[in-house]
């Protein structure tokens, strides 16, 4: 049960949202915008969030967005991952999103919700790295359009007041040979050791992962290894591994060891289904 009690707003329009945060903030009520909500309540009944006031940006129609723009696929961040499963316009995007906790916890946990959110799985966040998405943020400044890959590191980088409206992914993507591979120890719905998702583009393996670290992430150096061809596989993932960002997570799914071995094993499979068939979606 959470120990607070809070205001509920669910704003029409962009605008009306950040006039509602601006208000709010300056009557100290330390306002969260909210879309799914799941993570509010599990960090709310631990007191790890507080607030005497959440915006609901669901009622937003640029949040709720789900169709073709021109040479990009436009989404909402205000769609659930049970939304984007069943559209599945995206597919390496719908498999990483299935297997996001459970589907009843899915039909409410928000694309935009799962990659601002703190706790540090996020594989939600996973496809748009490796296929150089736009962001479209709104704030007290406006709106403003970035690659994912410069304003997300380790988390997505929001000014205060700021929130997730838009995804925007080049077309051209979207049918690339792709793998999406969860590793647990436990049950099907339990955390991960770890999550990597990939594509192959131009000959080229790209790999990001999330469960491996605090933050989910995609390294330029270790795809440089991985696609390294001059080496043996086993080589080349074994150079890859020693790039992994620190600390890995040591923790009770798995010892920091035991995750590098499974992450070995899994890039070794992965380099091997992309690398051996053009089609290649598991």
């Amino acid at each position: 049960m959470i120990s607070f009690d809070f205001e509920y707003y669910r704003p029409a329009s962009i605008q009306e949202a950040i006039e509602l945060f601006q208000r709010l903030e300056g009557e100290g009520k330390q306002p969260i915008y909210y879309s799914g909500g799941t993570e509010i309540i599990t960090l709310g009944r631990l007191d790890l969030v507080v607030t005497k006031a959440v915006i609901d940006i669901k009622g937003i129609p640029e949040c709720r967005v789900l169709q073709y723009e021109e040479d990009y696929l436009a989404l909402g961040g205000g769609l659930s991952l049970t939304e984007i499963e069943e559209a599945n316009l995206f597919p390496l995007l719908s498999k990483t999103a299935s297997e996001v906790a459970d589907h009843t916890a899915r039909n409410k946990i928000t694309v935009g919700g799962n990659i601002c959110g703190q706790i540090f799985y996020r594989e939600a966040v996973l496809p748009f790295l490796l296929t150089d998405s736009q962001v479209i943020t709104a704030g007290l400044n406006g709106l403003r359009t970035e690659p994912i890959n410069t304003v997300f590191n380790q988390h997505l980088q929001l000014e205060k007041g700021e929130f997730l409206v838009l995804l925007l992914t080049e077309k051209d993507y979207l049918d690339m040979p792709h793998i999406s591979i969860k590793i647990r120890q436990q049950w099907d719905t339990g955390y991960p050791l770890a999550t990597i998702a990939a594509i192959k583009k131009e000959e080229q393996v790209r790999v990001a992962f999330s469960g491996v670290c605090p933050f989910p992430f995609r390294s330029k150096e270790i795809e440089e290894e991985l696609n390294n061809k001059q080496l043996s596989l086993d080589e080349r993932v074994n150079r890859a591994i020693r790039l992994l960002p620190e600390p890995i997570l040591d923790d009770v799914e798995g010892s920091a060891e035991y995750r590098k071995f499974v992450i070995k094993t899994t890039l070794v499979d992965i380099i091997t289904g992309l690398e051996g068939d053009e089609h290649a979606i598991i």
